[in-house]
């Protein structure tokens, strides 16, 4: 994986054209395969271009403990972002990242 995004610079318009793309998430046990399924902004939090939340869901079974993980899109880069396990999400699990 290459360098990481400063998360202060991403929009909301960073990711909404990747609704629906895979994006990869490294993990101690190895890269696992996460669709962004929901992009939403979550109101002004003085955040320029204010905050939003990505849900995103992973592969059915054990769940990942909520963390910091690098994830990796060919468009965006590598994103390390603090991910939350909020239930089952589609056919897997769903995770969430809030960016206040």
């Amino acid at each position: 994986m290459s360098s990481t995004v400063d998360l202060a610079k991403l929009h909301i318009d960073d990711f909404t054209p990747h609704q629906g793309a895979e994006f990869e998430m490294q993990t101690a046990e190895g890269v696992v395969a996460l669709r962004l399924t929901k992009v939403e902004p979550a109101g002004n939090s003085g955040r320029p271009g204010g905050a939003f939340s990505l849900l995103f869901a992973g592969p059915k079974g054990a769940w990942l403990p909520q963390a910091i993980y690098p994830v990796w899109h060919p468009a965006l880069g590598v994103v390390e972002i603090f991910l939350v396990p909020i239930g089952p999400l589609g056919d897997g699990n769903g995770y969430q990242a809030v960016f206040t």
